[in-house]
């Protein structure tokens, strides 16, 4: 793969490539209907700009493979899939391609919830304690002591489920900030991809808050907690749950906490840029190889999916909670997922600027700090490195999916791609 900048690679290849026209490829998502770019309100040309704007990425050598899609109105405008999902063994990356999906499970699992939240089992400003006893009367760090261990406070009240489906009932994550309750988080291997959710629940239990609940918005393990509350609220497993109500009514047929056997040619493999250009990751980013039969059914991270699938899901939402006849949400729903949650006075998410958040997304407040995007986008990505945003406003959603640990150079890509899209639209709604 040539060796040039991004901005180099946009520069040749942005307005018409010959190598980099779409394929004709065909979305496996049952009513999807195709759109000209000109019937959405599109130019040919910045749809093409798109295009050749995301293999671009591919082409200067920090990719091995893009997978995108934009619709409108309901309509599939642009779907490419370009680069090889398999470099050593050159399989090319497809619309089938099985990607690690990470943090873009998080809006599923709050869809879970928001499905019990709708038939009565709980209510956003219930005590989380109230269906999990375990994590009653947790205390809270207030400065480091002695050991490794806090000096803490009790809590100032019972964290909710609103706080917890806004990141802001104290937890962390252990892994993107240093105190001595993210040690602790670590030492526990609070996400220990071999247990349970119960086993996270009840290291949980016996570890402080980072912070005082309601105070802070700081990214966390409490999506896999919620995804906990939907085991004891539904008594099925997360899995179980998520499989009955949501994929199979969906038609999500490749969305899952593993990766079968007869579906392995399409998983895609997770790479890492280095000085010496691409390399297979060792590692994966949360430790597992989603080969084996799941037991943690990780409600914050663990899903793996592919972009037809995730076309579903956002479809639904932006169709205010039903797709081709089947209501997963009610429209009422949809829009609490995607109104601001964060605490009095505190105006933006800490790392996202102009942006606040709702219920297990982030929200668009400020368009001039987020590269077009309208006011209400809401939107999330992964560690991975796929993206997708929902625009209720010109009524748009763009899904893209790589396979990348460098995160620097997967926002660079997801603002390029805004970019490209608002300036294709031609019919402002």
């Amino acid at each position: 793969m040539k060796k040039n900048t991004l901005a180099t690679s946009l520069r040749h290849l942005l307005w018409g490539s010959a190598l980099a026209l779409t394929l004709p490829l065909t979305l496996n998502a049952q009513n999807i209907e195709r759109a000209s770019p000109e019937a959405a309100g599109f130019s040919s040309a910045g749809v093409q700009a798109l295009a050749n704007g995301m293999r671009a990425a591919v082409d200067e050598g920090n990719l091995s493979s893009i997978v995108s899609a934009l619709l409108r109105d309901g309509k599939l405008v642009h779907l490419d899939a370009y680069g090889y999902q398999d470099i050593e063994n050159q399989i090319p990356v497809s619309e089938d391609t099985l990607f690690r999906i990470y943090s873009m499970t998080k809006p599923v699992t709050g869809v879970a919830l928001m499905m019990l939240i709708e038939e009565g089992k709980l209510t956003l400003d219930d005590a989380v304690s109230r269906h999990i006893p375990e994590l009653a009367n947790l205390q809270v760090a207030i400065e480091d002591g002695p050991g490794g261990f806090p000096v803490t406070e009790p809590a100032r009240h019972e964290m909710t489920v609103r706080e917890l489906m806004s990141h802001t009932g104290g937890l962390t994550y252990g892994l993107f900030s240093r105190s001595q309750v993210d040690s602790m988080y670590v030492a526990a291997n609070i996400l220990d991809g071999n247990g349970t959710l119960k086993d996270m629940i009840d290291k949980l239990a016996r570890i402080p808050l980072r912070q005082q609940p309601g105070t802070l918005w700081h990214y966390s393990v409490s999506v896999d907690v919620q995804g906990y509350l939907v085991e004891v609220l539904s008594g099925q497993t997360f899995e179980e749950f998520l499989q009955e109500r949501l994929f199979t009514p969906l038609g999500m047929d490749n969305t899952g906490f593993s990766v079968a056997d007869k579906d392995r040619a399409r998983f895609a493999k997770l790479y890492q840029s280095t000085p010496n250009g691409l390399q297979e990751s060792v590692v994966d980013a949360l430790g597992g190889d989603y080969l084996d039969p799941a037991t943690f059914f990780g409600g914050g991270g663990g899903l793996v999916s592919t972009i037809g699938d995730y076309i579903k899901f956002t479809q639904m939402l932006a169709n205010g909670g039903e797709l081709n006849g089947v209501r997963i949400l009610s429209p009422e729903s949809v829009k609490t997922m995607r109104t601001n949650q964060l605490p009095a006075g505190m105006a933006e998410i800490p790392g996202y600027p102009g942006n606040q958040f709702g219920v297990d997304f982030a929200i668009v407040a400020d368009p001039a700090r987020n590269n077009g995007m309208s006011e209400g986008s809401y939107w999330w990505w992964g560690i991975g490195g796929t993206w997708f945003w929902i625009d209720p406003v010109e009524n748009l959603t763009f899904i893209g999916m790589i396979q990348n640990r460098n995160l620097m150079y997967a926002r660079q890509l997801q603002a390029i791609s805004k970019e490209l899209v608002y300036g294709a639209i031609t019919e402002r709604k």
